[in-house]
C-alpha cells in the first residue's frame, strides 16, 4: 500500500462498520453535550439577569414603601376620624414592606402583585394627602378668621375701655363741675352782743361765714352744711358723740350744722358754735366746711389770750 492509502485510512471512522457506527455516535453525543452545556450557560446567565432585575424591582418597591411610610409620618390632622384612617393605611404599608423584605426569591407574579398593591397604596395616600391638605387649609382659614375676629374684638374692647375711661373722666368732670365751693370763708370769735372778739376770754361763740358759689350744674334743693372746728390742741369741738355725717364712705363727727335751700345762685351762710359758757382755748383754730359729702372749704383763725 502506498503512502496515500495509509493517510486515507488514518482519517476514516474505523476499519469496520461497527467501529464507524460507534465512533459516529460518540461524535454526535459529544456535539449534543456541547450544545446542552452552551444552552445551560446561556440559560444560567439569562436567569441571573432576570433574578437581578427582579431583585432591583423588589428593592425599588421597598424604597417606595419606605418613602410612603415617611410621608405618612409627616401627615398630621386634628380630625380624629381621619387620623385613625391614616394610621390604618400606614399599617397596611408597613405590613407590605415587612412582607416584601421577608421574601428571599421573588417571581414575576409576586413582583406584579406587589407593584399593583404599591400603586393602590400610593393612590390611597395621595387621596389622604389631598383630604388633610384641604382640611388644614380650611383650619388655617378658620384660624386666620378667628385671629381676625379676636383682633377686632380686642380693638373693640380697647375702644370700649377708652370710651368707658372717657365717660368716667367726663363724669368726673361733671361731678367736679357740680361741686359747690365755700367762698369768702371766714371764722371769728364773737362776744354776747355778736361783735367780733379776738380774745379767747371774751369770745362766747364762733361764727363761720361763707358764700356758697353759683353753680348751674350743682343739684338744687335742701342741703345740709356741716362744720368741723378743731381747737389748737387738735381736739374737735363737738356737742354729742352721735353728731356724725358721711364723708368718703366713713362717718365722721361734726361741730355744727345747718340746712339751707340752694337754687344754683350765690347763697350767704352763717353757722355758729356756742361754747355753752365755757372759755375758749387760746391759739389757732382750724375750720372745715362740708356738704354733699365733699370738703368745700377750709380756713384758720386765732383767738388770743
Amino acid at each position: 500500500m502506498d503512502e496515500f492509502g495509509k493517510k486515507k485510512k488514518s482519517f476514516s471512522l474505523g476499519e469496520t462498520e461497527k467501529e464507524r457506527r460507534n465512533n459516529l455516535i460518540i461524535i454526535m453525543l459529544s456535539a449534543l453535550l456541547i450544545i446542552v452545556v452552551v444552552i445551560f450557560i446561556v440559560q444560567h446567565n439569562e436567569n441571573k439577569k432576570i433574578l437581578q432585575a427582579l431583585n432591583m424591582e423588589k428593592e425599588s418597591i421597598q424604597s417606595e414603601l419606605s418613602t410612603m411610610m415617611t410621608n405618612y409620618d409627616s401627615i398630621h390632622t386634628t380630625n380624629e376620624t381621619l387620623q385613625t384612617e391614616l394610621e390604618g393605611a400606614q399599617t397596611k404599608v408597613k405590613d407590605l414592606l415587612l412582607e416584601v423584605g421577608q421574601v428571599k426569591k421573588v417571581s414575576y407574579d409576586e413582583i406584579a402583585r406587589y407593584r399593583e398593591e404599591v400603586t393602590t397604596l400610593r393612590g390611597i395616600m395621595k387621596n389622604y394627602i389631598v383630604q388633610v391638605d384641604s382640611l388644614n387649609r380650611r383650619n388655617e382659614k378658620l384660624m386666620a378668621e378667628n385671629v381676625q375676629v379676636k383682633s377686632e374684638f380686642a380693638q373693640s374692647e380697647s375702644k370700649n375701655q377708652e370710651l368707658e375711661k372717657e365717660k368716667e373722666h367726663l363724669q368726673e368732670k361733671i361731678k367736679m363741675a357740680a361741686l359747690l365751693e365755700a367762698t369768702e370763708l371766714v371764722a371769728v370769735g364773737i362776744n354776747a352782743r355778736g361783735k367780733d372778739a379776738e380774745s379767747a376770754r371774751r369770745a362766747e361763740q364762733i361764727r363761720v361765714s361763707f358764700v356758697l358759689s353759683k353753680n348751674v350744674t350743682a343739684p338744687r334743693g335742701n342741703k345740709m352744711i356741716y362744720v368741723r372746728i378743731q381747737k389748737p390742741n387738735q381736739v374737735l369741738l363737738q356737742k354729742s358723740a352721735s353728731d356724725l355725717f358721711e364723708f368718703e364712705d366713713l362717718k365722721i363727727p361734726y361741730s355744727a350744722k345747718r340746712e339751707v335751700t340752694y337754687e344754683g345762685n350765690t347763697l350767704p351762710v352763717n353757722i355758729f358754735w356756742d361754747n355753752a359758757g365755757a372759755e375758749f382755748m387760746s391759739g389757732e383754730y382750724t375750720v372745715d366746711v362740708f356738704t354733699d359729702g365733699n370738703n368745700i372749704g377750709t380756713t384758720k383763725f386765732v383767738l388770743k389770750r
